[in-house]
């Protein structure tokens, strides 16, 4: 099989956003909502006897195989299928996956939906919320006590950390930001570096390897909150507005009636005294809530439109 590369090329001053949002050839989108349609060749469809699902990529994926675990055990009684949880390194791993067939279920972050989405045939219908409904998470610029930066301006001929650049708040969302409201490039006002995943760059932080980073504030009260770091080593300098947080969703070629029944996992799922809740109420959340990339990821493809970037799923 052809490996995949899945690449997002970026552009900063003077070039021209691209307007329109594409899927790659082996998609279609006739009812105009912005995914993947279901194929109506029966030949085209598939009905795995397991589903793989997979969480965005974190630095300790047992932690988060443990987590999810409740909430497989329910997927598993809903589709009557056995579900296995698989760790992935990178967000193109997990984009990779998918498009090969090799993964059914997943949770992708802000950033990657787009990609996952044009590339993959990803079609996300759920995100997670607290209990009035409210969701989403900051972008922020944390940097350590000793760093000597007090400000964002200060971040010039420092090293700063991102995460890759398929994410939106590890990425593309802070460049942005600092290109046009600060003037600060990468490689020429200060120097970058890519740790792979928003934990990573939390405790690169901590631990004084990078003087400052940008990342999804969910994650560090997470992390904050199992004691991987303490907010006496986190200085943060910036906040931004609210994004929309990771989206799940199916593979575009799962059977109708599979894909609905897990649809109905997700929405049936009783949140109380699991290890999902227990997770993932250290950012506020406690239920599952629908979404439609059309309307809830507009403000991340008006950053990506922002910075010029076109996907190659080639």
């Amino acid at each position: 099989m052809k490996h995949l590369l899945i690449t997002a090329a970026f552009t900063f001053a003077g070039t021209a956003a691209f307007a329109d949002f594409q899927l790659d050839a082996p998609y279609t989108d006739d009812d105009g909502d912005m995914v993947a349609d279901i194929p109506t060749d029966p030949a085209q469809l598939v009905d795995p006897a397991q589903l793989i699902f997979a969480y965005t990529p974190v630095e300790d994926p047992a932690v988060y195989a443990e987590a999810w675990s409740d909430f497989l055990a329910h997927m598993e009684e809903v589709t009557g299928k056995p579900v296995q949880f698989f760790p992935v390194q990178s967000n193109a791993a997990q984009i990779e996956a998918m498009r090969a067939g090799r993964l059914h279920v997943a949770g992708f972050n802000t950033g990657s939906n787009p990609l996952a989405i044009a590339c993959a045939g990803f079609r996300p219908f759920a995100m997670m919320a607290a209990d009035d409904g409210s969701f989403g998470y900051e972008m922020e610029f944390i940097t350590h006590p000793e760093s000597g930066i007090a400000s964002v301006e200060d971040i010039r001929g420092k090293t700063m950390a991102f995460t890759s650049e398929t994410s939106n708040s590890g990425f593309k969302a802070p460049s942005a930001l600092l290109a046009a409201e600060y003037d600060m490039e990468a490689g020429t006002d200060f120097t970058p570096a890519f740790s792979g995943a928003h934990d990573n760059s939390i405790l690169g932080v901590a631990n004084r390897d990078y003087d400052a980073a940008a990342i999804a504030n969910s994650v560090l009260t997470r992390m904050v909150d199992r004691g991987v770091v303490s907010m006496d080593q986190i200085t943060s300098i910036y906040k931004s507005e609210t994004f929309p947080t990771t989206g799940y969703g199916t593979a575009h070629n799962l059977t109708p009636e599979l894909q609905e029944a897990i649809r109905d996992a997700f929405f049936s799922f009783d949140w109380e005294g699991t290890s999902l809740a227990e997770e993932f109420s250290k950012s506020g959340e406690s239920q599952f809530i629908p979404i439609t990339f059309a309307e809830h990821w507009s403000v991340v493809r008006d950053i990506d439109a922002a910075m010029g970037v076109s996907y190659d799923c080639n």
